[in-house]
């Protein structure tokens, strides 16, 4: 586990020199040099059908190496003076990847550029169009908190059928992880119109993007285990990509990513009618911090607390 505790002391904010020196020591000796987005990707076997991804930027506020504790195999940080995050997301999804690929487990493996900022690189990759998609089946995100979840769906709507979800809990011998269907926004969503199956995994961290983060490294340790010894033939692919399935209404309809013309009706819908949207995101569950995280929005805590105070008084 020294590899996991070594590669979680780098702090890497987004075009960071700490995010580049980290790039340079964990990832390009597997990957070799990024694309023109700063995507790392890398294809092992013949054709293979599952994708694996993370991605190598960091929420913390600031870049550099941070000191670390280990307190009965749960990592955290030492000073919330110095450091505003663990960044176990995506850390630990980079550190499973790692081990697969030194395990030569036929994949194809992507750890993303700008995740935290809108999955900029991920969503630059796709339009790219490479040639490993029209072999892919399933994109499987290790971004997830907690140690329960297969994300059947994103931001409310399906990306993974519940059949894949419980065939990788069996193939994984897993049968705590369960088909969850609370999933916000991580870089397998931006592959959800062209992938049948497309989902985030529990890695065992806690208190994501804030100074309380915690990574349970006995969970790290045992699902890179079930990584390595799972039997990936059995995995089933059902989701229809033509479809799309609303969590919050029985019919399903056909898939149209947005357009310009959609983002602009969009944005002035919510600036004639911010309460009533406000009201609907909140009955659908989404809560102010959600939000901030899933279209993530960075803000000053204190600013925030002051407004807030001030907003309520």
């Amino acid at each position: 586990m020294y590899s996991l505790v070594e590669m979680l002391r780098y702090k890497r904010p987004e075009g960071s020199q700490t995010q580049r020196d980290f790039c340079k020591r964990f990832l390009e000796p597997h990957f070799g040099m990024p694309d023109t987005h700063g995507n790392y990707v890398l294809v092992l076997g013949d054709e293979p059908r599952l994708c694996f991804t993370a991605h190598h930027d960091t929420v913390h506020k600031t870049e550099g190496m941070q000191k670390l504790v280990v307190t009965n195999n749960v990592v955290s940080i030492a000073d919330s003076t110095v450091s505003s995050c663990l960044g176990a997301d995506c850390t630990t999804g980079i550190w499973l990847m790692i081990n697969m690929i030194e395990a030569g487990i036929n994949a194809t493996y992507v750890v993303h550029a700008g995740e935290e900022i809108g999955c900029i690189g991920s969503s630059n990759l796709v339009k790219d169009d490479p040639a490993w998609l029209r072999h892919t089946d399933a994109v499987i995100s290790f971004d997830r908190y907690g140690d329960k979840s297969i994300i059947t769906h994103q931001m409310g709507m399906r990306t993974a059928s519940d059949e894949f979800a419980k065939s990788f809990s069996l193939a994984l011998d897993m049968p705590q992880l369960r088909a969850d269907n609370t999933g916000s926004y991580t870089d397998s969503n931006e592959y959800a119109y062209l992938i049948s199956e497309c989902t985030n995994i529990s890695v065992g961290y806690y208190g994501q993007h804030g100074v309380n983060e915690t990574q349970d490294l006995d969970y790290a340790d045992l699902l890179s285990e079930k990584l390595l010894n799972a039997d990936w033939n059995t995995i089933i692919i059902a989701r229809d990509t033509s479809l799309i399935e609303d969590l919050y209404h029985e019919e399903k309809y056909a898939y149209k990513p947005y357009d310009k013309h959609e983002l602009d009706d969009m944005r002035m819908l919510l600036e004639d009618h911010p309460e009533a949207i406000a009201k609907l995101l909140l009955e659908y569950g989404f809560s102010k911090d959600v939000m901030l995280e899933e279209a993530h929005i960075q803000y000053d805590d204190y600013f925030w607390d002051n407004y807030a105070s001030k907003r309520y008084m």
